[in-house]
């Protein structure tokens, strides 16, 4: 029967095999953790790899994500579908085994790792879920939810800052059945870590209200089955495993060397590579008792049919709540849900108030939250100025882990990365606040949700200038421009109140994108609608304003469609008929018909825009031969009005810049 030993090498064979093959990659770490992964998948690790989705299955992440070959080995061995001829296209182009892992690639897969640092935080998402979940759902006698988070990190993931906000949170909320494996190899990439790295990670963690269980041999299974009992044991705080490792272990010449990090080792290499390891198999061959002893498909299944039986009690005893959990987990909204927007929205309309549409969206926030039991918000620190909580918001904690709202603290990135976890996980959908400048702490996240097309709401206040006193550093410039640009997310920056309420029913509508929803800090004015303009705000783009021949039209979002439309009157009053264009969200516009599109900005019409942001993104909607109002410098500190006049983003100044382009 083959040992412990011989199911290990069976990940560092197939890590170096591939690595090789792909002649790039990065062998060390799949090497040194071989052991690590090998008690955790064979001995703990709940899942199925026949139904990789079951709600019920541990989550495993790996954030040190360039180790990719290894948990595609894991995959790979344990019965997943990913066969041999996948591993052996490591990194080639549309393989299931890109260069770090990728959600939605390949099964089993919980997240996209390789940013260091945020599989950590998502981690903290995934057990945030978990916990909350289960205080929402479990019933004495029915623990539905009821699995474990592990992670694997190495010293990269803890030198990044995100891995600071994220474990502080961590221990805050108690996140007991997040166990993280930490990879202390003392290697990076520029050699021994020992120059740039000295911190006390043992006190760190401590100091978080972690358990922490210190110098484990990472290639010692007893040791390694100790510290994961240990681990288990303590439900009340998240546990820290230091592992110490050897990177490349087994490999004679690089072993313990950065040479082995992320470069392959070479045919001469891998051949005293498996001479020491005793590994006498060629290329990418294991042998079936080895494949017999890590397949985990029969366990998988039997541990599924046991929760099968008892959800099935559960639903017995508790129908309302298994419906529900039902309907959560598969992503599906409430049937009312659309009827309730729609209604709202037409209220809104009714209504005609000028506000700040942050206020606006908290309004959204409390009349559709009711109805959604599975919104989770949150806010950086900021939820009396973003306007996050709502009437039935509770805040989660270890006392009431039953919550459905997070106070994040000033975690901007950390809060993001946590929400990317927590949708992935399945059961929520949430949302989290901070001010539009702050997105760039959190942008790498930001660009996570929308790699990963997960529907996570990023909710922005203070929008631009206008928030006035604070000055540039708080003061929004290119930052919409940079949303705008991200591939697969929907930005949204309502010009009043009803708009604000179709860009939320849009963010909880959707289900293959985020959502950026951009709200403004003063207060903005009621626009009035007909029921077809009304209908149209949904399709990101719309004529709000129209005249017969119109001589130009003036694209708006935000605070500045209510300056276009006062220039359109005073263009109208010196005999210039124009258009009116409201584009709050140019995704959708985007994705609208050509037909559409060209209804709303008709060909051989002058085109501008105003915007108080980066200028130069509406090229793309007014040509060269249009202009555009808006910002080319960073902002000062002045009240908001002030503001507008002194960069001259003003109606006049829009009037005068259509008379002179039009001559």
């Amino acid at each position: 029967m083959p040992s412990r030993s011989d199911l290990a090498n069976a990940i560092r064979a197939l890590s170096m095999d591939a690595v090789q093959q792909a002649k790039s990659g990065h062998p060390g770490m799949p090497m040194g953790m071989a052991d690590i992964a090998q008690v955790l998948w064979c001995d703990y690790l709940k899942h199925n790899p026949t139904n990789p989705q079951w709600w019920d299955r541990d989550r495993f992440i790996l954030s040190n994500g360039h180790g990719s070959m290894l948990q595609y080995s894991l995959l790979h061995l344990s019965g997943y579908d990913l066969g041999i001829d996948d591993l052996k296209q490591f990194r080639q182009l549309h393989s299931r085994t890109p260069g770090h892992p990728e959600y939605g690639y390949t099964a089993g897969i919980e997240t996209t790792t390789g940013p260091l640092g945020q599989g950590l935080a998502n981690a903290v998402g995934f057990a945030l879920a978990e916990k909350t979940l289960a205080a929402q759902f479990n019933r004495k006698g029915h623990s539905i939810v009821d699995h474990y988070t592990y992670v694997f990190l190495g010293d990269g993931c803890l030198m990044e800052g995100v891995s600071h906000e994220v474990s502080s949170l961590a221990g805050t909320q108690g996140l007991g059945k997040l166990i993280a494996f930490y990879d202390d190899n003392g290697i990076s990439i520029d050699g021994e870590v020992e120059g740039w790295f000295t911190d006390d990670t043992v006190k760190r963690f401590e100091s978080y209200g972690w358990q922490v269980i210190p110098r484990v041999d990472g290639h010692d299974p007893e040791e390694i089955l100790q510290a994961i009992e240990t681990a288990r044991e303590n439900t009340d705080q998240p546990t820290l495993i230091c592992c110490r490792t050897i990177i490349g272990f087994g490999s004679p010449n690089k072993g313990g060397k950065e040479d082995s990090h992320g470069a392959p080792l070479g045919d001469e290499e891998i051949a005293l590579t498996r001479e020491k390891l005793g590994w006498k198999h060629p290329a990418f061959e294991i042998p079936q008792d080895i494949y017999d002893r890590w397949d985990a498909r029969g366990k998988g299944r039997k541990a599924e049919n046991e929760w099968n039986d008892r959800f099935a009690a559960y639903k017995a005893a508790h129908p309302e709540l298994a419906s529900e959990l039902e309907r959560r987990m598969s992503g599906e909204l409430p049937a009312n849900f659309e009827q309730v927007a729609n209604d709202f929205i037409r209220q809104v309309n009714e209504k005609a108030e000028t506000i700040a549409s942050r206020k606006a969206s908290q309004n959204a926030i409390e009349a559709l939250a009711p109805s959604l039991p599975e919104l989770f918000g949150g806010s950086a620190d900021l939820a009396g100025s973003n306007l996050t909580l709502w009437s039935g918001a509770r805040g989660v904690s270890p006392a009431e882990p039953d919550g459905n709202y997070c106070f994040y603290g000033v975690r901007e990135f950390g809060m993001t990365a946590i929400m990317n976890g927590m949708q992935l996980h399945g059961g929520f959908r949430p949302y989290g606040a901070t001010f539009l400048i702050f997105m760039e702490y959190a942008r790498n996240a930001v660009r996570m949700s929308a790699l990963m097309k997960q529907p996570v709401i990023h909710v922005y206040t203070h929008d631009s200038i206008g928030l006035g006193e604070d000055g540039p550093t708080h003061q929004p410039i290119e930052q919409l421009a940079s949303l705008r640009l991200t591939p697969n997310l929907d930005t949204w920056r309502p010009a009043d109140a009803v708009e604000s309420a179709v860009a939320w029913k849009s963010a909880i509508a959707s289900t293959d994108r985020p959502t950026a929803l951009v709200f403004s800090r003063q207060g903005l004015p009621h626009q009035v609608r007909s029921e077809q303009q009304l209908a149209d705000i949904e399709r990101g783009g719309y004529v709000l304003k129209d005249s017969d021949n119109p001589a130009a039209v003036l694209i708006a979002t935000g605070s500045e469609v209510g300056l276009a439309m006062t220039a359109a009157e005073q263009l109208a009053g010196k005999g210039v008929a124009v258009r009116v264009v409201s584009m709050p969200c140019t995704e959708r516009f985007d994705a609208q018909d050509a037909s559409y599109r060209d209804a709303v900005l008709p060909r051989g019409v002058k085109r501008f825009a105003v915007e108080a942001g980066m200028r130069d993104f509406w090229y793309k909607y007014v040509g060269l031969d249009g202009d555009i109002l808006g910002m080319s410098s960073f902002g000062e500190s002045a009240p908001a009005g002030d503001l507008y006049q002194h960069f001259g983003i003003t109606a006049d100044a829009l009037v005068e810049m259509v008379q002179t382009n039009l001559g």
